[in-house]
């Protein structure tokens, strides 16, 4: 979807949802998919495992709740989140990343250990370099 206030959507497997329109949306619940926005005001959403969501916007938002997963954002004031067991978030200087630390399969879910919110700042946490939670520790990450 190239147009402004649009979406682009898609629920398949191995599949990509891309748009470059402001203020607008690309969502993707497939596995091993990618959703990826250009536009400012926007949202670049995957929930699929092994999936990567990606924003180079101002001010939006790429958001990823698949395990092993990426979300990385490169316009300013951004934010990327990952809510995914071993997941990593990357973003641009003033960026902000949330990242989430799960716990072991419990018979019901992999609970929540810990949630921490970082601002990409160019000392502690560097741009465009990947992070992940581990142990309550914000670590460098591949």
């Amino acid at each position: 979807n190239t147009g402004d206030r649009s979406a682009a959507t898609n629920t398949g497997n191995c599949s990509a949802a891309t748009n470059t329109g402001d203020r607008s949306a690309a969502t993707n619940t497939g596995d091993r998919s990618a959703a990826t926005n250009t536009g400012d005001y926007s949202a670049a959403t995957n929930t699929g495992y092994r999936s990567a969501a990606t924003n180079t916007g101002d001010r939006s938002a790429a958001t990823n709740t698949g395990d092993c997963s990426a979300a990385k954002v490169e316009g300013k004031e951004s934010i990327a989140i990952v809510t995914g067991i071993d997941s990593k978030a990357c973003g641009a200087l003033g960026c902000w990343l949330v990242l989430t630390e799960r716990g072991g399969w419990n018979g019901e879910t992999y609970p929540i250990k810990e949630v921490k919110a970082v601002r990409v700042d160019g000392k502690t946490i560097k741009p465009n370099t990947w992070y992940k939670l581990e142990n309550g520790q914000i670590i460098e990450t591949e």
